[in-house]
């Protein structure tokens, strides 16, 4: 199966909805060739605002669209959109609970050579921290696509994480996305694989590897990590160990989300996988990951830690 960015997906299914949904407008930082809304824009100029460099002006702008009964897309990179927009995102957005959809690009630490400046590894745990936000981290092209209606459809703001770097295709046509409702791609009884963004093509690769070793892992999707599914986290939790995979910061993110369920409901060992608590750097994307310890190896050994 071919290889294809989130983002990608995010520009061609934003141009599809564009002709269904005539309320949907986008708004760019000055990154649209980058962040793919040049797709959009050039197929439904009146509806595109490039606001140029000012993202606190785009998040702004997205909020009095929605005012007005429009379907605002904001897009940019996500260390901009989460960082520097926050105050506007906080106040103008989330607070009024405005129907605003937040698709920031270039998430994570495959941005690559771009570095540490430009690598988002908090930006699920500031968004996670807002009411009335709703995140949704796609784990391929497919998926993406779907999430981008589903964003489109859903009343109030939505953060929506794409990438930069082609991911591998998991889901096939006749895969359906819904929202808030997490997604066993595998079943197994020994240890659970709980993953979101690319690290689920990871997990699926890392069950292959404890498979050889006589370990039975589920692989579970999460795509929506606000509100998260929190039955088919008690239902990892009936193997007796969990391990979640992030392309993110250990702290706030998907791994956090798991232990806060888990604590409160059914405490069982559990390993984070994700960047612990440090920056980026520049390198190329496959480097990186191998770097900072978020290949289907480290994974696995996790799974193997919690069950010796």
């Amino acid at each position: 199966m071919p290889k294809i960015a989130t983002r990608e997906a995010y520009g061609e299914a934003l141009a599809e909805l564009g002709e269904e949904i005539k309320d949907i407008v986008v708004l760019d930082a000055d990154l649209s060739k980058s962040t793919k809304t040049s797709v959009f824009a050039k197929k439904f100029p009146e509806r595109f605002f490039n606001m140029g460099i000012a993202e606190q002006n785009l998040m702004g702008t997205a909020a009095g669209l929605a005012t007005c009964g429009k379907i605002p897309f904001a897009s940019t990179f996500a260390v901009f959109a989460t960082g520097r927009a926050f105050e506007q995102i906080r106040n103008s957005i989330c607070y009024p609970n405005l129907n605003v959809k937040i698709a920031a690009s270039h998430a994570g630490i495959t941005v690559g050579e771009d570095g540490a400046t430009h690598q988002s590894i908090e930006d699920i745990a500031i968004m996670r921290s807002l009411p009335n936000m709703t995140i949704i981290n796609p784990a391929d092209a497919v998926e993406a696509k779907q999430a981008v209606r589903a964003a489109a459809l859903h009343k109030g703001p939505v953060y929506l994480r794409l990438g930069r770097h082609p991911v591998e295709t998991i889901f096939d046509e006749h895969y359906k996305f819904e929202p808030g409702k997490g997604v066993i791609l595998r079943d197994g009884k020994d240890v659970a694989l709980i993953a979101t963004g690319i690290m689920v093509a990871e997990a699926l690769k890392a069950a292959e590897i404890l498979a050889k070793g006589g370990i039975n892992a589920m692989v579970i999707n999460i795509h929506t990590i606000k509100p998260i599914d929190k039955e088919i986290i008690l239902q990892a939790a009936e193997c007796g160990a969990i391990v979640t995979a992030e392309e993110h910061s250990i702290i706030g993110g998907l791994g956090s989300a798991v232990a806060e369920v888990l604590v409160e409901e059914k405490p069982v060992p559990m390993k984070r996988i994700g960047i612990r608590d440090v920056f980026g750097q520049s390198g190329k994307p496959e480097e990186l990951l191998k770097a900072y310890g978020l290949t289907a190896e480290d994974i696995a050994e996790a799974a193997r830690s919690l069950r010796r």
